[in-house]
């Protein structure tokens, strides 16, 4: 399958637009609200832009994982299990989504960036307070987290905001400690989806390794910077790179 090739000048872009995401993504998730757009408006059929996106954005998981892991912010033991589930969810969705009519994805992806965008906008009480658990760990892990992972296989953007926010409403999480442990889950969906992608040869090679590079440094940098930003900017920033990327998508 051939596939464009990009001047240095759009690659350094796409570099610096990774890096964003990986900061963003590693803070409060959304990350994927960013680099698909940007991909699929650098010309890369869907399927190929959903693909590349799950390269990237595996390297800025899996340092973002790895931070969380050292840090003890999240325990190894616990957390094998609910990735698993949330793996296999992603496998699904990458699998179903190979046979599903690509231009569905020219509504979906402006639905996906407002609906985020007013659920951070008006949801300040339930984010910033602790609430009491409405599911049972066990349903909440067969169920929900294989659910998420469906969706990121299938398409992805605003998939960490969702482990974040599913931990906050439904397991009574603070944000902070649900955004730790929505990291390693992020990364096990990016995995199972972007293995689905490389067996249907749905990635563009030279702009994925390049936008991991930025995922590497934003990760990084992310990671130093979760605990110490107030909640509230943390919300107010992904609903700015929403409504941004909105405005992008529909009129440029």
């Amino acid at each position: 399958m051939e596939l464009p090739l990009f001047s240095p000048e759009f690659l350094l872009l796409l570099f610096t637009v990774a890096l964003l995401a990986g900061c963003l993504d590693t803070m409060v998730g959304g990350g994927g609200l960013i680099t698909l757009p940007a991909l699929i408006l650098a010309g890369l059929p869907p399927l190929q832009a959903i693909g590349t996106n799950k390269l990237q954005g595996c390297m800025g998981t899996a340092t973002a994982s790895v931070m969380m892991l050292r840090h003890k912010r999240v325990q190894w033991r616990p957390i094998r299990g609910p990735m698993l589930l949330a793996f296999g969810g992603a496998a699904l969705g990458s699998v179903l989504v190979q046979s599903l009519d690509t231009e569905k994805l020219d509504v979906l992806i402006p639905t996906v960036l407002v609906l985020i965008a007013v659920y951070f906008l008006f949801s300040g009480d339930l984010l910033d307070k602790v609430h009491p658990v409405k599911l049972k760990a066990g349903t909440y892990k067969m169920f929900v987290l294989p659910a998420i992972g469906l969706y990121d296989g299938m398409f992805g953007p605003g998939t960490g905001s969702f482990f974040s926010l599913a931990g906050v409403a439904l397991q009574g999480r603070k944000l902070l400690d649900a955004t730790a442990h929505a990291k390693t889950l992020n990364f096990a969906t990016n995995l199972a989806s972007l293995l689905v992608f490389m067996l249907a040869g749905q990635v563009a090679w030279q702009a994925g390794v390049v936008m991991m590079l930025g995922q590497l440094c934003g990760a990084w940098a992310g990671s130093h910077l979760l605990f110490r930003i107030p909640v509230f900017y943390l919300r107010m920033l992904i609903v700015v790179i929403c409504v941004g990327m909105l405005l992008r998508y529909l009129f440029f």
